[in-house]
């Protein structure tokens, strides 16, 4: 038995492999940019009542049985024209009710331009949402090749990552 180990090593084929190793690191510091959001107030006009006749006097002549309202084809800076409604008790001596609202929207506001970084906000009826934004203070990120990450706090509005992938394929 002894004299065929030779040949049993003759006749056995190396085993090569292929070992692939790979290292992502990366890192990523964010301050967050200051934002204002802003909403537009609209204009709207409502009329209802009871015992009431409702007329509209334009170039001299009155319409009745009409309602005004807006006329959006007489815009001055994004807000429309507004069309009276004249009214009248229907029966005289009877009991009459009458409700009208009108909301005047927000005129469309110049261009905003930034000083420094900031911008003024107009000053809308509508919803205003504003963010302060970030401060870098002392942010810091710090990626060894090791894989440690060492993140230096920041002030409000900052957030860092770091992170390490290790892939190791074997063929």
């Amino acid at each position: 038995m002894k004299k065929l180990l030779p040949f049993l090593f003759l006749l056995s084929a190396p085993t090569y492999a292929d070992i692939k190793q790979e290292f992502v690191t990366s890192a990523q510091i964010t301050v967050d940019m200051p934002y204002s959001v802003t909403n537009k107030l609209g204009t709207t006009y409502s009329i209802s009542g009871n015992n009431i006749t409702p007329s509209v006097t334009s170039g001299g002549s009155t319409t009745a049985g009409q309602i005004g309202g807006l006329n959006v084809g007489s815009l001055t800076a994004g807000v429309p024209a507004l069309i009276q409604t004249d009214k009248a008790v229907t029966t005289s001596g009877s009991a009459f009710s009458l409700t009208e609202s009108i909301t005047m929207g927000d005129a469309t506001p110049s261009a905003i331009t930034p000083s420094s970084g900031i911008a003024t906000i107009p000053h809308l009826s509508g919803q205003t949402t504003v963010g302060s934004g970030g401060t870098a203070g002392n942010l810091a990120l710090t990626s060894l090749s090791s894989g440690v990450h060492t993140c230096t706090a920041g002030g409000s509005g900052t957030s860092c990552v770091g992170s390490t992938t290790v892939r190791i394929t074997i063929d």
